[in-house]
């Protein structure tokens, strides 16, 4: 009991202590200085232009198919690879033509007997029809039968050519030089008459094809010069639009583009399927603006710059410097270069 009492006014002055540490107010940190970017920038007049991504294509792309029906039994072109004029690209199964080509030359054979015969009869009865001995009429039954063996001769020939041709279109070729783009059909398979095979993208001019949104295509004319840039490190190249869709497509709506390529330097033109970038000037910013309606003057900014006020609309911190604060400042954006980290803002 002593050493419990005496220990009681030691753990009463700790719990005091305790108490009166829990009810004294800790100093506030200083608050830490934050590090901003300042960005000096200036307006510039205001150069609308809308970029879009493009394919690059063939200005010739066909889509090559057998003249008749059939089985295909071997098809040696393949996708990618490059083809020359008169190549074969394909065969079907040509029994059946060559059979039906070898019963037309029959059938010139024995027209061609007729032919012979009529003509022989006619010839001996001219010869007995000068002596007397038959009457003129004999003679031109005669010589309508020769003419009508004639004909049959000249029918029998024309279907033999007919059936010629039927067997040498079992055989698909090239009728230029180009590069296969695409496989319709795969050996074994029965195919119609017409029915694309293989597409061919032939050599030579190339295009940039793209598509605009609706509204976009009248600000585009035929012979228009706009800028084609390659991804990577290809310099710019001036292309010109050579067509431009009558009517949108049924599925996006969009109008379909295409621009022709100038011919590259040293003969290396950009590869087929490649993307590049086609920069069309005048055009409108990405909210739908009438051009008539962009600023004289716009401020290039990084779009981490921009937030956006409770109230609405956009805005941007402006430093003033002889008061070291920063005040906000309402901005109209613009539209969007083809860098996707900066916008054009124009600033009220």
């Amino acid at each position: 009991m002593k050493f419990l009492s005496s220990l009681r006014p030691g753990i009463v002055g700790l719990g005091l202590g305790l108490v009166l540490a829990a009810c004294s107010r800790q100093a506030v940190p200083p608050e830490p200085i934050r590090a901003v970017k300042l960005l000096q920038v200036q307006a510039h007049a205001a150069h609308a232009s809308r970029s879009f991504a493009a394919e690059v294509r063939a200005q010739t792309e066909a889509r090559l198919g057998f003249r008749v029906a059939g089985k295909l039994l071997q098809r040696p072109a393949q996708l990618g690879q490059a083809v020359t004029a008169g190549q074969l690209l394909a065969q079907l199964d040509a029994q059946d033509y060559a059979l039906g080509a070898q019963a037309a030359q029959a059938q010139v054979q024995a027209a061609q007997t007729q032919r012979d015969l009529a003509q022989a009869d006619w010839q001996r009865f001219s010869a007995l029809q000068a002596q007397g001995f038959i009457s003129p009429v004999e003679l031109d039954r005669r010589r309508a039968q020769l003419e009508a063996a004639q004909a049959q001769l000249q029918q029998a020939k024309a279907q033999a050519t007919v059936q010629g041709n039927q067997n040498h279109y079992t055989q698909l070729r090239s009728d230029a030089a180009g590069v296969v783009t695409g496989v319709h059909a795969e050996p074994g398979q029965v195919v119609a008459a017409g029915a694309p095979v293989l597409t061919v993208a032939l050599d030579g001019p190339r295009d940039a094809v793209f598509a605009v949104p609706e509204g976009f295509q009248a600000q585009l004319t035929v012979g228009q010069t706009v800028q084609v840039q390659p991804w990577g490190d290809g310099a710019p190249l001036a292309g010109q639009v050579r067509e431009v869709a009558a009517s949108a497509d049924p599925v996006t709506r969009t109008f379909l583009v295409k621009v022709a390529l100038p011919p590259a330097a040293g003969g290396q033109a950009l590869a087929l399927g490649s993307t590049v970038q086609v920069v069309v000037p005048g055009g409108t910013s990405m909210a739908a603006t009438a051009p008539s309606a962009a600023p004289a003057e716009v401020l290039t900014l990084p779009s981490s710059a921009v937030w956006q006020q409770a109230q609405g609309g956009a805005a941007v911190w402006v430093f003033d410097a002889p008061t070291s604060t920063v005040r906000a400042q309402t901005v109209q954006l613009g539209g969007c270069r083809a860098m996707p980290w900066w916008c054009a803002l124009a600033c009220r």
